[in-house]
């Protein structure tokens, strides 16, 4: 049984120290409450408990730590995906809820399995998703005051469960003042992708992500071969050319866990249940 977690790029928030220190105690606390979780729950179920964690957290920039977009208005984006059944479900777009990352995995159960905009929101209101507002003073702040973004974020989680089973689900809230209607890589195959062999959730600026298809790669790279820090090093090679900007955490079907970012530095957090490992 593995974890690792990511929480996005550190610049997104300030850079001071107790900022860096919080980030750090709150990955540590999450990814090792993860880990016991783990422990009598499937890798599925234990990426959304993860990532619900982190959205709960403003030091992240998904659920209540969610970006404003240039409308004034917040909305988020969510995923998960099932390496054993190959089956993805997200929201794109969502506004008003607490917790997109659960209203993903509830999607699991549909035939029609992401949804965006108004069709998530509604989704989520039908199925006992109350109405949950994710402003919070600091991101209405950074945005009366028109920063931008400080940076980029996202969350994310995988899992390998006790079955060797490997799951995936990320969350973000957006880069902040971006224009209304655009979509993140958090809920494509780009910026969250498994299957039996490998899982990656990936954090950076989403357009590069995607152009990219950078979660597809990996896995499909591992799948047919690739030791998982080769499949990550020819990946990561071909952001180079437009200075891609992405940070990605994974676990592949043996249990080896690897992270990399192209723009230092990603935060995150991994725990196999002997050895914790925090960005520092």
């Amino acid at each position: 049984m593995k974890i690792i977690i990511h929480g996005g790029f550190f610049s997104e928030s300030s850079t001071n120290h107790e900022t860096k220190v919080a980030k750090q105690n709150a990955l540590e606390r999450i990814v090792k409450s993860s880990y016991e979780f783990l422990k009598t729950h499937s890798a599925l179920e234990t990426v959304v408990f993860a990532v619900s964690q982190l959205e709960d957290d403003a030091l992240f920039n998904a659920g209540i730590g969610s970006q404003i977009q240039s409308d004034g208005k917040i909305r988020m984006s969510a995923a998960i995906m099932d390496g054993e059944t190959q089956k993805m479900s997200g929201v794109i777009n969502i506004e008003n809820v607490k917790n997109p990352v659960q209203v993903a995995q509830l999607l699991l159960q549909e035939d029609d399995r992401v949804l965006g905009g108004s069709g998530a929101t509604n989704y989520a209101r039908k199925n006992g998703f109350e109405v949950f507002s994710t402003e919070i003073p600091q991101r209405k702040a950074e945005y009366e005051a028109k920063l931008q973004s400080l940076g980029t974020g996202t969350v994310g989680c995988v899992a390998l469960d006790k079955n060797a089973k490997i799951a995936v689900a990320t969350s973000t809230g957006g880069k902040g003042f971006e224009l209304v209607g655009r979509i993140s890589d958090s809920a494509t195959v780009a910026g969250n992708y498994a299957n039996q062999f490998c899982g990656v959730s990936l954090t950076g600026v989403g357009e590069d992500i995607v152009s990219n298809a950078t979660a597809a790669k990996i896995v499909t790279r591992v799948t047919d071969g690739f030791l998982l820090d080769k499949a990550f090093e020819k990946t990561f090679a071909e952001l180079q050319p437009y200075d891609g900007f992405a940070g990605a955490i994974a676990i592949d079907y043996l249990g080896n866990m690897f992270h990399q970012d192209s723009h230092p530095s990603m935060v995150f957090a991994s725990f196999d249940g002997k050895t914790l490992e925090v960005f520092e």
